[in-house]
């Protein structure tokens, strides 16, 4: 049998002006250049989990347009997809099943729409995809393959995770190379759809499994630099610190996700910045913690934070790690003032990176629900929108106009060749500052 395992990889912004301010700007580009460039580590795991007497290839598709042939020749193709690609891959899986290609869709946006996916394939795979690949697999090679394989009802033990199938992969083509140590949250921020929307429960891979996957790619690529695909890597302090003791050893650069808690033990920086941690992607989401009451919908974990935000990136980066302080505009109770806000906290905290996006309503979240009900979504399942640059939201302080017009000269304040090579400069002087003798 031969089975395809397709990647969506080509998420594009619909803005158009954004798109061409974007490339006068290098830094606002880089990110997502980056995320484009990631593999679907999804698929090479279940490439991980499919039995050798199959015939596994795994390919990525970033546009259809020109595709004028099908991308391989397959029994069966699995495809993921982010949201905002979502219905090109409904066109490419649309065209396989016309050629009887048997088709399975699965993954976040699967599962947070479950009925919309089914029309477009022969089966459906909902919630963690491990504990029912090997059905899926097992049906299909005695062509009894059942419309849905769902999983939500139970909890995949990451001590039985596969081996990824990295050997699949043109590794030239990369520039880094994901494994994940974690999956889940224990944060309940409504606007999230990582992996807390497929695996509610908060749980970490043995730190022997994580090195073994590192190890696999260091046959294929020798010094790799690695992106832990964790929504928040070292929310569990003690197993953060058996990882980064494990990582010592490995001789690799890394970058991750997590929150500004991570800043409170200056025995886990130093750990993490002898362990390689390159950067530290930090979701600060707002400056303002009346903004940022009731986004973390457990403990408003965010809003009793937000007073830590600037003496947390300073103690961060006094450590050598680089900060990537993430902000949200069109958040409600955001103003217009909410922008210079951002830039004024750049320029204080002496951040290295910063990541700016629109408040984004991806299916199967809180945020969606809420603001669906509110009436406040300009056009409902537009999910090519859902690329964290085009707004498909009614802020309730500002314009549609006033929001899209601020972040777009917010972006040309922030990524400016000028104002970018001060970041770096400010990180250098921090770290100078933090080595003078006392």
């Amino acid at each position: 049998m031969r089975l395809g395992l397709i990647a969506m990889s080509g998420v594009r912004a619909q803005n158009q002006g954004l798109m061409q301010l974007g490339l006068t700007l290098p830094g606002f580009v880089e990110r997502s250049k980056v995320i484009a460039s990631l593999p679907s580590l999804a698929l090479l795991t279940l490439a991980g989990l499919t039995p050798s007497d199959i015939n596994v290839r795994y390919l990525e598709v970033a546009d259809l347009a020109g595709l004028d042939e099908l991308p391989g020749d397959f029994d069966a193709v699995a495809i993921s997809s982010y949201s905002a690609q979502i219905k090109d891959a409904y066109k490419l899986a649309d065209r396989y099943r016309r050629e009887g290609t048997k088709v399975i869709l699965g993954g976040l946006h699967v599962t947070a729409c479950p009925q919309e996916a089914a029309l477009h394939a022969d089966a459906i795979a909902l919630g963690e995809a491990e504990p029912v690949w090997p059905q899926v697999i097992e049906d299909l090679k005695n062509a009894g393959l059942k419309p849905v394989y769902d999983a939500r009802s139970g909890s995949f033990d990451l001590q039985h995770a596969p081996m990824p199938a990295f050997e699949l992969l043109d590794i030239d083509r990369y520039n880094r190379l994901t494994v994940q140590t974690q999956r889940g949250c224990p944060l309940s921020c409504d606007f999230c759809a990582s992996s807390i929307r497929i695996s509610p429960k908060f749980k970490t891979k043995p730190v022997e499994k994580v090195i073994a996957e590192i190890r696999r790619i260091k046959t294929i690529w020798p010094k790799p630099f690695i992106e832990f695909a964790d929504d928040n890597t070292f929310a569990n302090k003690a197993h953060a610190k058996r990882l980064a003791k494990a990582l010592a050893g490995e001789n690799i650069r890394w970058f991750t996700e997590t929150d500004v808690s991570v800043a409170d033990d200056p025995d886990l920086l130093a750990m993490l910045r002898d362990a390689g941690c390159s950067q530290l992607l930090i979701g600060l989401e707002a400056t303002d913690k009346t903004v940022l009451d009731g986004i973390e919908q457990k403990a408003n974990w965010k809003a009793k934070r937000a007073d830590t935000y600037l003496e947390a990136v300073h103690r961060i980066q006094e450590h050598g790690i680089t900060v990537n302080g993430c902000f949200v505009l069109g958040l409600d109770g955001q103003t217009e003032e909410s922008f210079d806000d951002v830039t004024r906290f750049v320029r204080e905290s002496g951040l290295y990176d910063v990541q700016v996006t629109v408040q984004t309503p991806f299916p199967g979240t809180p945020l969606y629900d809420r603001l669906k009900s509110e009436g406040r979504l300009i056009r409902a399942n537009a999910w090519e929108t859902c690329t964290l640059f085009d707004v498909n939201v009614r802020p309730d302080h500002m314009t549609v106009d006033e929001l899209e017009d601020r972040f777009q000269n917010l972006v040309a304040t922030l990524y400016t060749d000028d104002f970018t090579q001060w970041r770096r400069g400010a990180f250098r002087r921090q770290i100078r500052m933090a080595n003078k003798p006392a």
